[in-house]
């Protein structure tokens, strides 16, 4: 098989890449260097891991990201099929299990005939007229290959933050220009250890069904349990190490410290979550979620942190209902690398100085599972169409599609920080509309009259082509 479109890394992004590039005709060679070398995150070798949450967002009509996965499946995204075919009860959120979904897409892809697997670490781009290569390793791309791509990009990263005086040991964004953050993982309890008669099931206002196991706190709960976490130790303590978190993402340790009432306006928010043997609602709220299909381990919902973990067993076990909890997997800390994509990137996630090579995933400049899925789905129909001898054509502006890449290549390069979809990068109505609901509605509207456009236009051109 001759390799015209070589994909790095079979993440959510580099699979659905993948997936793009073979349905519309292209061979592809698709690298993953798992199990040769894993992460500090990842558990198994199977492409499209979800090495954090379970969920993928919201599934009610109207909001952001059911847009942006309506626009996925009307592209005809494999990884969003299968995460249907996989989900797990979690309100009006699409979530799933996590280890069936991970095998049924390394299951998919392998059996592509048009798709050659290998297992093996990449560290050299090479000359990049050879071939088609979208780079989708994610937010923890090796060392060796980070350092490739500072060199492949040419130190025109502008917006290179003010770093330690110290780097960390073997850090690839020291001296290249990547911009970097630190992302956690929510700890996992098994099921048969929660304490049901202390917990009751309910979704936010009633919205959606009663997936989710609520753990309700009273105010002096409440205090134990913040003074507790203050008091618990990190898994390290540098004074010259600058923890960058990502801003929506952040340790619930972090949270606390911003003061006393802060979890309880974020993670541990117990608003619209009425308990109903009580008839009120509790002073505090953690919720946990159905991890997978067997429903014999839940995530606590929002709980990531840097927590030493016989901390975090100390310290997490103070919650009701978790007293005697066993835990499957406790929070973890890792570095995430993205590019500086306004300085690097074109709104067809091409390379401005090297068109043939394309970046997908978090990498490039986005945050999220369903973000991720979406930008490598944009990357392979560009790839292929690199293939074909044609110019990639960007999704119109007014799409999530659109608004996702233009951010990406669009936003301020001084300051440019990972972003999820929401309807802030969407443009703004002509005409305003003052009632939310009828707002998002019509943006909503016009996204997919404007992707349907796109979509038509694009099998026009293929067609001819």
């Amino acid at each position: 098989m001759s390799a015209l479109v070589r994909i790095i890394g079979a993440g959510l992004a580099g699979s659905e890449a993948a997936w793009q590039c073979a349905r519309r005709g292209a061979d592809v060679e698709l690298f993953e260097m798992r199990p040769e070398r894993s992460t500090p995150a990842h558990q198994t070798s199977d492409f499209a891991e979800l090495v954090c949450s379970n969920s993928l967002k919201s599934d009610s009509e109207n909001t952001a990201p059911w847009l942006l996965k309506e626009e996925m499946r009307r592209a005809g995204s494999l990884l969003l099929d299968i995460a249907r075919e996989c989900a797990v009860p979690a309100g009006h959120a699409l979530a799933v299990d996590r280890v069936t979904f991970a095998a049924r897409v390394t299951e998919t892809i392998s059996r592509e005939s048009k798709i050659r697997v290998r297992r093996e670490e990449v560290t050299r781009i090479g000359e990049t007229g050879e071939h088609v290569v979208i780079i989708a390793t994610g937010p923890l791309t090796s060392e060796a290959l980070a350092a490739e791509i500072g060199r492949l990009s040419g130190g025109t990263n502008e917006s290179k933050p003010e770093r330690p005086s110290c780097p960390l040991p073997h850090d690839p964004c020291a001296h290249n220009p990547h911009l970097y953050f630190y992302d956690s993982i929510s700890p996992i309890v098994e099921a048969d250890s929660i304490d049901m008669s202390r917990v009751y099931l309910a979704a936010r206002y009633d919205k959606g069904s009663a997936d989710y196991i609520n753990c309700p706190m009273t105010r002096e709960e409440y205090d134990a349990f913040y003074d507790a976490l203050l008091a618990a130790q990190s898994v390290e303590e540098r004074d010259w190490e600058k923890l960058n978190y990502f801003e929506s993402c952040l340790p619930i340790e972090e949270i606390a410290r911003r003061g006393r009432d802060t979890l309880r306006f974020g993670p541990m928010k117990p608003v619209g979550l009425r308990d109903p043997r009580t008839g009120r609602m509790p002073y505090a709220v953690v919720q946990l979620r159905q991890e997978n299909l067997r429903a014999d381990s839940y995530n606590l919902v929002g709980f990531q942190n840097h927590l030493k973990f016989a901390e975090q067993t100390r310290v997490l076990r103070l919650i009701p209902g978790l007293e005697n909890a066993r835990f499957l997997r406790y929070g973890q800390i890792h570095r995430n690398t993205y590019i500086n994509g306004p300085a690097l990137l074109c709104e067809t996630l091409q390379m401005k100085a090297h068109p043939q090579v394309l970046f997908a995933g978090q990498i490039c400049g986005v945050e999220g599972y369903v973000e991720s899925i979406a930008t490598g789905l944009m990357a392979g129909m560009h790839a292929a169409a690199l293939v074909r001898g044609a110019d990639p054509m960007p999704p119109p502006r007014a799409s999530a599609f659109g608004s996702l890449t233009h951010y990406v290549a669009h936003a301020d390069a001084k300051n440019f920080q990972p972003a999820n979809i929401t309807f802030d990068l969407l443009p703004a109505l002509e005409k305003k509309i003052r009632d939310r609901k009828e707002r998002h509605r019509m943006q909503c509207r016009l996204a997919l009259n404007s992707f349907d456009g796109w979509m038509e236009a694009l099998q026009t051109a293929t067609a001819k082509g």
